[in-house]
């Protein structure tokens, strides 16, 4: 059985396999808030493996001057999952204006988990986290996407409490050669 501490402590239900032979250690879940150079290390190396699942080339220094960037202009957010001293997990966010209702929402841009640590409700647990984290920043909602073939993160989303949008269209306009495809 897998349980997820925020790193202030205070626990999430338990969550995983309760049928499960060989115990998970406790993974917590917390905000980068500042991140040190150890932490964007860690957090670089799988956010280096998330890319090449999507077909990236590997390249990890410049997954981490990509993500240094970003999270020290404060315009992305971090959050991860560590099983002890690993990095097993990440999610990263947003924050957008929203401009009809004088506000804002958070666009969760990234939500990525290890293939070892999968279906242990890890996923479920950085949810949970960066719902807490966006009410907590007054955030008015929370908006993901994934590809439409993407099931088993579409059942995911939904059981987490999301609803499928319809009546939108995206749209994209490349502005580089190598920006063929969104991502």
């Amino acid at each position: 059985m897998l349980g997820v501490t925020n790193r202030d402590r205070s626990t999430h239900p338990q969550l995983g396999h309760g049928d499960s032979v060989h115990p998970v250690p406790v993974a917590s879940v917390r905000a980068l808030i500042t991140p040190s150079s150890s932490e964007t290390e860690a957090l670089a190396e799988i956010f280096d493996r998330y890319r090449g699942h999507y077909g990236e080339p590997s390249d990890g220094s410049s997954s981490r001057r990509w993500l240094e960037h970003w999270l020290d202009t404060g315009r992305l957010r971090a959050f991860v999952v560590e099983d002890g001293t690993k990095v097993v997990g990440f999610a990263t966010t947003m924050e957008v204006p929203a401009s009809l209702r004088l506000a804002h929402f958070w666009h969760v841009r990234d939500l990525f988990v290890l293939p070892t640590h999968r279906r242990l409700g890890i996923a479920r647990a950085l949810l949970a986290y960066v719902r807490a984290a966006a009410l907590d920043a007054s955030a008015i909602r929370l908006l993901l996407q994934t590809e439409d073939d993407n099931d088993a993160a579409i059942q995911l989303y939904e059981n987490s409490g999301y609803t499928v949008l319809g009546g939108y269209c995206s749209l994209v306009l490349p502005l580089a050669p190598e920006a063929n495809e969104p991502r």
